[in-house]
């Protein structure tokens, strides 16, 4: 969920919150998660504003391609939080 999606565009961050992970899935296990894909978890639970927040900011070295490699894996592992994946909570297992 992006809750300022529809707000103007975005600068050099977006928000994200886990609004839609099933029951008992939260922003810790997802950015846990991200590890195991290889990229260093966003800044969580900020904004307090924001339920479940993930502050992402791309830094300007990132390449088009890091920058959609980076995409790909947080949608699946969105996808897999919405499902209710419990392996998440294991998370990182390679790291």
């Amino acid at each position: 969920d992006a809750p300022f999606a529809f707000s103007g565009p975005c600068m050099h961050e977006a928000i994200f919150s886990d609004n839609g992970f099933a029951e008992g899935l939260t922003t810790l296990d997802l950015a846990k998660a991200l590890i195991d894909e290889g990229f260093h978890p966003m800044t969580m639970y900020f904004p307090l504003v924001v339920h479940g927040a993930m502050l992402v900011e791309p830094t300007e070295t990132e390449s088009k391609a890091g920058l959609d490699q980076f995409i790909a894996a947080l949608r699946s592992l969105a996808e897999r939080a919405r499902a209710g994946d419990e392996s998440l909570k294991a998370a990182p297992v390679h790291a």
